[in-house]
């Protein structure tokens, strides 16, 4: 936990509810207009034989039951990283062409800080590309134009509550974990985001879930997504906390190939009898871009909170909420 000295909200919490309905209103305006997607609905539980659930890290433990009427185990969604893919073939969409959804998920295996809860809200969204898309030169620009929508949407909350501060730039920063383990090879991984994230302020960090030159992984994620080397996340530097704070993960989503390397790396090809995996496999399913943004994240660093409990309603620990209350956070 982070405890800012002399901390105090910017805006009472009545002003709060307001500002997160301007905060969500104008971003998700702006990034559908940006990436040209559309909104659709989406499912808070999916069946586990479909193999659909994101495996994020691939050791979190879903929350799963059993139904009355029918047989087999649902799962509460973790994200909906390959579920979007599959409504993108479903529904027809052509390359150029999008979705984005409010997902609500429970990942019952986070730890409650100033940045994590075990209720997750993000803008989901995925949208169809062209084989010859599928290089980082188009996944940054991708990126620079998620960020050009922050970027205006922070423009628009402030005029419309000019007790906030919050600066951000357009211009971001591109680095790849390998490039970071070389600039810094002592540091842990962590540290290093903190690094670049202080020195740049807007970074989109590449290359995430395989190992480096070390041996080690930058950070964990699920083989059966994005292809590590044509993913990140984007993080920027929160003064507010004095730390890097990620605001997006995402990527060029696997195709055939990448897909079985990477679940041969991992020790897990079972996952190729999969629903979802055989129509990647066999190149059913179209090739996509997407990712997950997150909106009390989003609200926390537009509205310069210091916990994300200011800005969501969750469960936190009892000696949390008594310490928060202590340094003037309090949380909803």
């Amino acid at each position: 936990m982070i405890y800012p000295k002399d901390y105090q909200s910017k805006l009472s919490q009545r002003e709060t509810q307001y500002a997160i309905k301007t905060v969500k209103d104008t971003f998700q305006k702006k990034l559908s207009e940006a990436l040209n997607l559309d909104r659709i609905t989406a499912p808070i539980m999916v069946t586990k034989q479909s193999g659909i659930n994101d495996d994020l890290n691939g050791v979190e433990r879903k929350v799963h039951f059993t139904m009355k009427n029918i047989d087999g185990e649902a799962e509460v969604v973790q994200s909906l990283a390959k579920w979007k893919r599959m409504a993108l073939y479903r529904y027809g969409y052509q390359p150029d062409e999008g979705i984005y959804t409010d997902m609500n998920a429970i990942r019952r295996d986070d730890e409650c800080d100033n940045l994590h809860s075990l209720f997750v809200d993000q803008w989901d969204w995925c949208r169809v590309i062209s084989k010859e898309e599928r290089q980082v030169e188009f996944l940054k620009e991708i990126v620079k134009k998620i960020v050009k929508a922050i970027v205006e949407t922070n423009e628009v909350t402030k005029e419309k509550y000019p007790v906030l501060s919050f600066e951000m730039s357009e211009d971001v920063h591109f680095i790849t974990t390998q490039e970071m383990e070389d600039r810094y090879p002592s540091l842990t991984p962590k540290e290093r985001e903190d690094a670049v994230a202080k020195e740049y302020k807007t970074v989109f960090i590449q290359q995430i879930g395989g190992a480096l030159k070390s041996g080690k992984k930058h950070d964990g994620r699920a083989p059966d997504y994005d292809d590590w080397s044509l993913n990140g996340d984007i993080f920027v530097w929160n003064d507010t906390l004095g730390c890097a704070f990620e605001i997006s993960s995402m990527g060029i989503r696997v195709d055939a190939e990448s897909l079985h390397r990477q679940l041969e790396i991992e020790g897990c090809l079972e996952r190729e009898e999969f629903p979802f995996h055989k129509m990647i496999l066999d190149e059913t399913l179209p090739l996509t871009i997407g990712g997950g943004i997150g909106q009390s994240r989003l609200c926390m660093l537009l509205l310069q909170k210091a916990h994300i409990g200011e800005v969501q309603c969750a469960i936190w620990p009892d000696e949390m909420r008594a310490e928060c209350a202590e340094h003037n956070i309090i949380l909803l």
